[in-house]
């Protein structure tokens, strides 16, 4: 294993921002910047050993911090949508920032935690390199109680994997619901349309929502429609259904209810690229998958001179399900205080004959 630490570039108050790259003996490549934690490149082979880079990103602190679309950032405290941008804990009401349709919080914005220079620390591990940021993310912080310290770690294994292992403690309860990002396209982040690669999800079920995508509360069978994934199939094969919640979505942006038991750390979702032979396995011990097919990104100024699409990647956010503060039957992401919040993702990267 190696590693390399490099300038990426300045914040408007001096402050230097760095990028680092992880390398494994098979030349697989996972970079990522202490702004915000952002995960810049993943690049892995394809059947034929070619090396290409499989992650939509950015290559400056500028389109980090300007350019819409999340790519490659940790999302908290808390991922996904909160309805009426407001929650109840303890008998008080949070009031969060309207940044979502007309009265809804997302992605705990506009104070993003991709703004921020997280602390750093490299480590040799027995799974691999280990990059660890952290932040301490003080009481009021995006309007949630409690001084929270984070800690999210990757870490590049021999296999080609990306283990993302988020933590996080409170010395107030509060919401602790994490996640990453990433889209991808296993053909290349240069090669434009990914809808044509296939995708296969562990989940019977979804929850269904609103217009202005926050669920309803109840849980609906995917079973018929053009939401089961329970068998490999192209994503292009029924995105343009007249199905509302793909109407109302634009494409496919919904959570997922995944099959695994409680906690188990699970395969749980897979992409394939036929043409490169690339294949990607999520694994998560979380209840809910995010899959969400860019169909915002618009005009993205992405690496190497490329402009993103929608549909030009696709991602696998895996998390509690939007708005489960709210929807008591839904598994809470309520962390106590002096509990731990522990939660890991596996991004595993092969290929196929």
């Amino acid at each position: 294993m190696a590693w390399k630490k490099e300038v990426f570039g300045t914040m408007e108050n001096g402050a230097q921002v760095h990028k680092y790259s992880l390398t494994n003996e098979n030349g697989a490549v996972a970079a990522f910047t202490d702004l915000g934690g952002i995960w810049l490149e993943m690049k892995v082979p394809d059947r034929e050993g070619r090396i290409e880079d499989v992650l939509l990103g950015y290559d400056s602190v500028e389109t980090c911090l300007t350019q819409g679309g999340h790519l490659g950032e940790i999302v908290g405290r808390n991922a996904n949508r909160i309805g009426g941008a407001a929650f109840t804990l303890n008998g008080i009401t949070y009031a969060l920032v309207i940044n979502s349709g007309s009265r809804n919080n997302l992605h705990s914005g506009p104070d993003y935690y991709r703004d921020r220079l997280w602390d750093t620390e490299l480590e040799e591990t027995g799974l691999g390199t280990r990059i660890t940021f952290s932040l301490f993310s003080p009481d009021g912080d995006q309007n949630y109680p409690g001084n929270a310290d984070i800690a999210v770690s990757y870490t590049l294994t021999p296999d080609n994997s990306l283990q993302i292992d988020y933590q996080m403690t409170a010395d107030e309860d509060t919401i602790a619901n994490f996640t990453n990002h990433a889209y991808f396209n296993l053909a290349g982040h240069k090669s434009g349309n990914a809808m044509g690669q296939k995708v296969w999800i562990d989940a019977d079920t979804f929850t269904i929502a609103d217009e202005e995508s926050i669920p309803t509360g109840e849980l609906v069978s995917v079973k018929g429609t053009p939401m089961d994934f329970t068998t490999l199939k192209t994503i292009s094969q029924e995105i343009e259904a007249e199905y509302e919640p793909l109407i109302q979505g634009h494409g496919y942006d919904h959570n997922w209810v995944l099959n695994h038991a409680k906690g188990e750390l699970s395969l749980s979702a897979k992409a394939v690229d036929e043409a490169s032979g690339r294949v990607m396995e999520v694994y998560t011990d979380l209840p809910g998958i995010q899959f969400y097919t860019a169909n915002f990104l618009d005009g993205t100024s992405g690496k190497e001179g490329m402009i993103y699409h929608p549909r030009f990647g696709y991602c696998f956010e895996t998390q509690y399900f939007p708005d489960a503060v709210n929807k008591p039957q839904f598994d809470s992401p309520v962390l106590k205080a002096g509990d731990v919040y522990r939660t890991t993702t596996i991004y595993h990267f092969d290929t196929e004959a």
